[in-house]
């Protein structure tokens, strides 16, 4: 299993903008089919360039999925957010691959 980890920088002169926008992008991510979830979270540091800092983990279904995901779909998701935000925005992407995972059962 996959996670496309995007991280996101976002100054505080739009911040409150991108937030009602990133909430409507994330659905629309998860419509292509590649993606059996995402998670949404606040990174907390305070990042010297200032703004606020957010990742957005989708968990893929398999690297075939993923694979599809950025032949098809990934260019034209990230053009919006590009021209909205420009130069107000830092994003990057990472993939990460679940190698084992743990839980705690409590009997």
């Amino acid at each position: 299993m996959y996670i496309y980890n995007v991280t996101i920088n976002i100054d505080n002169s739009v911040h409150d903008e991108w937030l009602k926008w990133i909430k409507e992008h994330i659905p629309q991510v998860l419509a292509t089919g590649k993606f059996s979830e995402a998670r949404f979270t606040k990174v907390l540091v305070e990042e010297e360039m200032g703004g606020q800092t957010y990742s957005i983990q989708y968990r893929s279904y398999s690297r075939a999925a993923l694979d599809a995901f950025y032949k098809e779909d990934d260019e034209k998701l990230q053009i919006e957010g590009l021209q909205k935000f420009a130069d107000k925005m830092l994003a990057f992407r990472t993939e990460l691959e679940i190698i084992d995972v743990y839980s705690v059962n409590f009997k």
